[in-house]
């Protein structure tokens, strides 16, 4: 999966809306649309709390890390 998609799937699997998903990263909810769209990335502060989301839930973050850097290498 590419990452849009792996945020989105976090997301929807935590039963949450893009409104709540985006107070949680601390980021505005044009912000999580624009991640879920493939329009934007998450810099490395966002990546950082989404890994502390998924440790604080028990959801394997090494997917979403590896697309991640994927992304960047790629541009």
């Amino acid at each position: 999966m590419i990452l849009p998609e792996l945020l989105k799937t976090l997301r929807t699997r935590m039963l949450m809306s893009q409104e709540t998903f985006a107070k949680e990263m601390h980021v505005t909810v044009c912000t999580i649309n624009r991640w879920e769209n493939g329009k934007s990335k998450p810099n490395i502060t966002a990546i950082n709390t989404i890994k502390a989301f998924c440790n604080k839930n028990n959801i394997a973050f090494e997917e979403i890390e590896n697309a991640w850097h994927e992304v960047n290498k790629n541009g």
